[in-house]
Formats: structure tokens, sequence, C-alpha cells
């Protein structure tokens, strides 16, 4: 069976190849293919866009890896001119089915348009579509107006602006959606909205397989350093890293030692000419509470760096005004160490609605006070129990390979 993916980023065998840099996002996705590759007859190929003017085919390590370029356009626009690629690729690979890895980028319609939809399913990842009313993270536009910066008006997104670009990029989600049979999700959030789109399309639920360091580490107090939270990404609003700004002066309170650890590059500390209007607020929650030595942003983490980020703190904070199923909660619970969570989107779902975790976005005492209660379980904590085969690598292949025969199948009728 010829399997084509359609992905978002190349994976790392392509970067590698083509000399990039190796990013450090989609990790699941390669865990994903090499799990996948152990399934006879299954002969893949993996195509994503690029920024350049070529059309690039590369065989590495037997996957068939294809570049399709953007030549200069945004990737957030749909691109008439990915459809010619598009046929030339089909016509060449034939693929029984086509993967669309996520819906928040318009190059997967630019396929179904140009080849048609048989044999296509989508991956819901993000949903972007029921993301963008989440967008400014719930902050009023008194500060959103006063946060406006140079880069933001300039390029016209940020708190301000990208909210009208992720409508924008949600419409055209919705159009891929609404041309489309068939759909994998992974929460009762991402199946709603799906249906709200296409009734008629089949949903198909299957987990998420996680990167691999994440199998083989076990979280312990002992190793950790006490009172120490760590957070996977603080770059835009809907994220809600300022919520947990709002909510460290309270833990402040009871634990004077406490420390914010955040992966990714410090939006505060960007020249004037690239401060983001989130980056400013930020920057101004920071100076307001006096948080300067509380808080440490720690650079971009490649996979094994990031698992002993987590194993070295206290507690994880998942604080996003939205998520479907955040990998990074995911990653936590593998790891088997205290987390709190946002009750949003798929969040309830994947703690299985347990309260000691979970609390309402906007309530930051209570983010605040459920921190504290797990720092002080220190040694004592225990994992509450989760569905492991959510992320189980091997029920998700088999899964994922039972999806693909059905809708080969249905196909033929």
């Amino acid at each position: 069976m010829n399997i084509l993916w359609i992905t978002n980023i190349p994976l790392p065998p392509l970067s590698r190849s083509m000399g990039w840099n190796k990013l450090p996002v989609g990790g699941w996705m390669y865990s994903s293919l090499q799990n996948l590759r152990q399934v006879p007859d299954f002969n893949m190929a993996i195509a994503t866009i690029y920024s350049g003017k070529e059309f690039i085919v590369k065989d590495i390590d037997h996957v068939r890896y294809y570049l399709l370029p953007l030549s200069g356009r945004s990737k957030f626009n749909y691109n008439p001119n990915l459809e010619e690629y598009w046929q030339k690729l089909a016509n060449e690979f034939k693929p029984d089915i086509v993967h669309i890895h996520g819906s928040e980028f318009p190059h997967g319609l630019a396929y179904v348009n140009a080849v048609g939809s048989n044999g296509v399913v989508v991956s819901i990842q993000g949903m972007i579509s029921g993301i963008a009313r989440y967008y400014d993270g719930g902050i009023d536009y008194r500060n959103i107006k006063k946060c406006l910066t140079f880069r933001d008006f300039i390029r016209h997104n940020g708190l301000r602006y990208g909210r009208a670009e992720f409508e924008h990029r949600g419409n055209l989600e919705r159009e891929l959606i609404s041309k489309v049979c068939h759909v994998i999700g992974r929460t009762a959030w991402d199946k709603a909205h799906t249906w709200a789109i296409n009734s008629k399309a089949k949903y198909y639920y299957c987990g998420e397989s996680l990167r691999e360091s994440f199998y083989r580490h076990v979280w312990k107090y002992e190793n950790c350093v006490p009172h120490t939270i760590f957070v996977s990404q603080a770059g835009y609003a809907l994220k809600g890293f300022h919520k947990l700004l709002e909510a460290f002066p309270l833990i402040l309170r009871h634990y004077s030692d406490a420390k914010v650890i955040v992966a990714g590059s410090d939006p505060t500390k960007a020249p004037w000419w690239r401060l983001t209007g989130y980056g400013k607020y930020l920057k101004t929650l920071i100076k307001r509470h006096d948080l300067y030595d509380h808080i440490e942003f720690v650079g971009m983490l490649h996979e094994e760096q990031m698992c002993q980020a987590y194993l070295k703190a206290n507690v994880f904070v998942c604080s996003s005004s939205i998520e479907n199923s955040p990998n990074s909660l995911g990653e936590a619970q593998l790891l088997g160490m205290p987390h709190v969570a946002s009750y949003v989107g798929g969040i309830p779902e994947i703690v299985n609605g347990n309260p000691d975790v979970l609390y309402r976005f906007d309530e930051i005492e209570m983010l605040a006070k459920k921190v504290c209660q797990l720092f002080a379980i220190g040694k004592d904590y225990k994992a509450p129990e989760y569905d492991r085969n959510r992320y189980n690598w091997e029920k998700n292949r088999s899964d994922l390979v039972a999806i693909y025969n059905n809708i080969k199948t249905s196909e033929k009728q």
C-alpha cells in the first residue's frame, strides 16, 4: 500500500539531508513514522512545503521525501501554484492513502483541490478554526492596544491582528474538512468541531505516539529541583503564560524560592523592532510583580534536552486558553511528574477529569493553589491514573493501520 503523508514541517532525515537545522518540534511525528515502517508492504512517502523555488525529491532510508516550493509565498495563504506539484507527485507516487497531518495550513487543501479527496484522511492537531476565538488568551482590549509594537503594526499580526489571521486560516481549514470523507481525531472536543463543519465525514479515533525519550525516563522527586515549574512554551497568548505570571506572586507568598523554567527564546528580550505585543505584555507583568529573579528562559530545546528539563522540574504547568490534546501534557503524564492544566478544549479528557489537576483558565488563584499543593506533597507524590493506551506505540500503530485499511476498502465500494 502506498501511503503519502503531508506534513507541516520537514522530518529530521530530510532536514539533515538538506543541511537544515533540525526543528525541536514534530518529534512525535517522526516517532510515529518509525513505528509505522514496521508494517510490511507499506511504501511510505512524506511531502511538505518549503520556502525554496525547486520541486525536490529525495530517497532517504527507504522513504521518499518531497519538498514543494512556496516560491516566496506565505505558508498561511492558499497557494494555487502548489496544485501543479501535487498533481505531479500523485501521478508519480500513486498513493492509496493520503494522510494530511494537521489542518492548520492550506497546502493540504491544495492537494485535495488538485487531486481530489479519494483516499484522503485529515488528522486534527490544533483545530485552528476552534482556537481562533481564544487567540488573545483573555487579555483585555485595553492592554492589547497599549502593548501594540512596531513589529505587530508592520506585519499585521501579534495580539491586535493575530486573531484575524487565525480566523482566515480557520476558514481554509473548514474548507478542507468540508471536502474530505475521513478525519482522525483524539478528543471529544475535536470530534465536536469536526462534526460542526462536516457531519458526513467518518471520524476515527487514534491516540498520539509521543517522542521516544519520554518512554525511557521516569520522574523522581529526589532528582528534581524543588519548587520549580516547567513550561514548554510561552511564545503567544493562547498558551497562557501570562496567567501563570499573574498567579506567581501568590505562589511566592508560600514558596519564596519558587522559579519558572520556560523552554524557548525569551520574547521579552527581543530588540524593539522585533518585540511582539505579547512579549511587551509579559515584560510588563514581570516588571510589575518583580519576577526577574524567578523566570528563566532556556532557549529552544531538542528532544533529550526537553525531557531532562521536565525531569529537573517539580511541577509541569499547561496554562493554555485552549488546547486539543497537548503533547507537552502527555509527555508530563508519561514521565509521571506532577502537573496542573487548565480546563479547556480536550484537556479534561486527557487527564480523566481529575479535579486535582484541573483549574479554570482565568482562575489564577486556583492555579496558584494547585501548584502549591503539589510543592507541599514533595516526595510523597503519586502520579494519577490516565489512559496509557492513548500513547501506546503498538496500539496506535495497529489503530492507524486499521484506519488506512478501512479507508482503502470504503473507497473501493
